[in-house]
């Protein structure tokens, strides 16, 4: 049976992408098809390398081959990715940034930092190009939970302008005001310089091509937040909490901040952190320690994914302390929840990216 390049896309146009809703062919994701004797080969591109359904939309691309070409035809897909962006910025600014994922609570406490940390480090695994932005000015966590207490950027010139050169992690390019501070003293600084330097973080900062950056919120709603979203084009936000009532009316605020018309920013889901306890003698039993169902509830409120549920296991404190985040033992109890996290952010970011308005920065007119 001769084999055209046209039989083969009329197959692909039957599978679809599960997220996207259109097929593969109208997606652009099919790419350099190779026909040798009976061996059919291609490239399938995906939106984000962090895809949960990749290896069902493979079967599905070998399947539909099979069933309208050949039922004996040697299948090769070649899976790859490019992540998806929609800015609406024509200038150099960030202009290597694809996406800028906020991780908020609203409240302190919660392990909104642990969150974005194992995030970050989990989408790094997954292969794609991470970058973590600490915004927390008053109270910087990351340079303990990546081991980089004592370590400082090193500076470079780009275009006569000085730029600072990440430190890297884990596959995680990292900048902390924490990094320029010393540890062990409080840091006094009214608003505008607080905001000042976070404004250097993001715009000083040489970044070079990244996929995903994670910005590390402080609880809240004040000026970093505001500071934020009026410095760079947010994709998205994702929300923290507990499952306690109290945390809950609080993460309400932080997540009502993004939803109000003049900022208008999606949320990707919430994350249920601390949700229930497994001891890791007993790795099938949950104990619900601080309640059950708030985090639904509250999912279902805002309309939004209830995106995970992180469970309290030792190995996640412990991690925190000793600069190793969890998310690196993917075999783990923890690294298997980040995983999954990763894949669900990805996930919703490829589909807010399709679906909804460009990315902009915030104009809050006072």
């Amino acid at each position: 049976m001769n084999y055209t390049i046209e039989k083969i896309e009329q197959a692909l146009s039957q599978v679809n992408d599960p997220d996207l809703k259109k097929d593969l062919i109208t997606l652009k994701m099919i790419e350099n098809i190779s026909i040798k004797g009976k061996i059919i080969s291609f490239d399938l591109v995906l939106t984000t390398p962090a895809c949960p359904m990749k290896n069902m939309m493979k079967n599905d691309c070998i399947n539909a081959i099979h069933d309208t070409v050949d039922k004996d035809a040697v299948v090769e897909v070649n899976l790859t990715s490019r992540v998806t962006s929609h800015r609406t910025e024509n200038s150099d600014f960030l202009k290597g940034i694809k996406n800028i994922i906020a991780v908020a609570s609203g409240k302190g406490g919660v392990g909104k930092s642990t969150v974005a940390v194992n995030l970050a480090v989990a989408l790094a695994n997954s292969g794609a190009k991470v970058a973590l932005v600490d915004a927390d000015i008053y109270g910087p966590s990351i340079p303990i939970m990546f081991d980089a207490v004592n370590e400082k950027p090193a500076a470079t010139e780009i275009d006569g302008k000085t730029k600072i050169i990440p430190i890297e992690k884990f596959g995680v390019k990292l900048l902390s005001i924490g990094f320029f501070v010393d540890p062990n003293k409080a840091l006094v600084w009214r608003g505008p310089m607080a905001s000042g330097a976070l404004k250097q973080l993001f715009t000083d900062g040489d970044w070079g091509e990244i996929d995903y950056m994670v910005v590390d919120l402080p609880p809240g709603t004040g000026d970093m937040h505001l500071t934020m979203i009026q410095t760079v084009p947010v994709t998205a936000a994702l929300i923290v909490s507990t499952p306690q009532q109290l945390a809950i009316a609080d993460v309400k605020k932080a997540a009502d901040m993004f939803m109000q018309e003049t900022i208008n920013i999606p949320i990707l889901g919430i994350v249920e952190n601390m949700a229930y306890f497994t001891p890791l003698e007993l790795p099938e039993n949950k104990y619900y320690i601080f309640g059950k169902e708030g985090c639904t509830n509250l999912s279902k409120q805002l309309g939004v994914p209830l995106l995970s549920q992180i469970p309290i296991v030792q190995s996640i404190a412990e991690s925190g302390d000793s600069g190793k985040p969890v998310a690196i033992d993917e075999s783990s109890i923890g690294g298997k929840a980040f995983k999954q996290l990763a894949e669900k952010v990805a996930q919703q970011i490829a589909i807010r990216n399709a679906e909804k308005q460009a990315t902009k920065i915030v104009e809050i007119k006072q």
